[in-house]
């Protein structure tokens, strides 16, 4: 039973650095604001979900797992709030998507 709890919780925690590092590549190699903000938010949740997951199997159940659900329970509501104030400021602000640009400064439009 102590190989299978551990097995599951290597395999959480390598899946979550999977994501969290899949989100890492994605802010450094997409062109614009609000991509950048997708590939951010869904990998960072979910990597963090995944990684506090693991540590809880890791941990057993005790006060510490306890606080570990806490943590994830803030962060799976705190993260894409925030995300989605970033992206309306972002709106607010009159900052447009990379491929809305493209179409207005083609001047084939005109």
């Amino acid at each position: 039973m102590e190989y299978l709890r551990d097995t599951l919780s290597w395999i959480a925690i390598a899946c979550g650095c999977f994501f969290v590092i899949t989100g890492g590549i994605g802010i450094l190699r997409l062109p614009d604001f609000f991509t950048r903000l997708h590939a951010v938010s869904m990998p960072d949740t979910l990597g963090a979900g995944l990684i506090i997951t693991g540590l809880v199997l890791q941990s057993g159940f005790n006060q510490t797992s306890a606080k570990l659900i806490m943590i994830l329970l803030f962060m799976l509501f705190t993260g894409p709030a925030a995300t989605h104030a970033l992206a309306k400021a972002a709106v607010h602000g009159k900052l447009k998507p990379l491929l809305f640009k493209k179409k207005e400064d083609d001047p084939s439009n005109s």
